[in-house]
């Protein structure tokens, strides 16, 4: 959650191509994980997620600031999800 809150400022092109991968195998890993629990909004969320930071065939949307409200919701839906499986497990 906090490296695309990281990616809101200007930073070099490296960290953009780190932050690609690795949101996109930690939404890979969220899809793959709830898909056991059957086809949700989880499910969708975090595919959408992994299609639009994928690093092997990139998705440019032109100008940086077009990736900040992506920036900002992946990072709640990451914050939201770790949350709730924080919660999840404690009340098991």
């Amino acid at each position: 959650m906090g490296i695309l809150l990281l990616a809101l400022i200007d930073l070099p092109i490296g960290y953009y191509t780190f932050l690609r991968i690795v949101v996109t195998i930690g939404a890979v890993a969220v899809v793959v994980t709830e898909f056991q629990n059957g086809f949700n909004f989880w499910v969708i969320a975090f595919g959408i997620i992994a299609i639009l930071f994928n690093p092997l065939i990139p998705i440019y949307l032109g100008e940086k600031s077009a990736w900040a409200p992506i920036d900002l919701i992946s990072a709640i839906l990451f914050g939201i999800k770790s949350f709730t499986n924080q919660n999840k497990k404690v009340y098991e």
